[in-house]
């Protein structure tokens, strides 16, 4: 038995450091996006991969 340690932390991302320093720049008043925009980088991401198996479900069950 060894004693490696398998965890790991992966840290943020670049989509979470863009979506604090945009929620940074709104909150400081220095860009007056919408919060939908600001909030993006957060949620944008889930909303892609979402769209992207919608449209394959979809074309999977009409070339049936």
């Amino acid at each position: 038995m060894t004693d490696k340690d398998t965890s790991y932390s992966r840290g943020v991302g670049a989509t979470g450091l863009l979506g604090v320093a945009f929620v940074c720049l709104k909150l400081t008043h220095v860009i007056g996006w919408s919060w939908w925009w600001v909030t993006a980088p957060f949620w944008g991401v889930w909303a892609l991969v979402i769209l992207i198996v919608g449209v394959l479900l979809i074309l999977g069950a009409c070339s049936t």
